[in-house]
């Protein structure tokens, strides 16, 4: 008896940790794409944008780019990943926005300045959505003994 009990008590954990992941996932997603997105200005402008906010749109290329892989199961559970995707490349330039963007969030542009987008995105979907979406996935529908 208490081997299936806890068998499928087991088996609801694991597919409400997945639905977790799968909704902070596009949060963090959605939220990037808000802080890749601090006004906007012509390539080779100056930028509206002010060192330690996210960038301004230039092409648009960067923002379309962020995106998050399938939840898929690993070693320690569940897995995604959050970020630009590899090959897109803005119209007039040669770097892509996966680069681009590492470039923008560690602050690796000739002058020296850091336009984050991502741990912010991050640090928001961890520390204020993450444990709402907790209480509204895990409080509800266990199996009863």
């Amino acid at each position: 008896m208490f081997t299936g009990l806890f068998a499928e008590i087991n088996r609801d954990a694991e597919l409400k940790s997945r639905r977790v992941l799968t909704e902070l996932a596009g949060v963090i997603e959605r939220q990037a794409k808000i802080n890749a997105s601090v006004g906007s200005h012509k390539r080779g402008t100056p930028t509206p944008a002010r060192p330690g906010t996210g960038p301004a749109v230039v092409s648009g290329t960067l923002r379309r780019s962020i995106t998050h892989s399938p939840v898929v199961r690993s070693s320690g559970g569940w897995e995604t990943k959050v970020g630009t995707a590899a090959g897109a490349v803005p119209p007039q330039g040669r770097t892509p926005s996966s680069r681009y963007g590492i470039y923008l969030e560690q602050g690796m542009l000739r002058n020296g300045a850091a336009y984050p987008f991502l741990m912010p995105a991050f640090r928001f979907g961890t520390t204020h959505v993450a444990p709402q979406l907790y209480r509204t996935v895990f409080r509800t529908g266990w199996p009863r003994i």
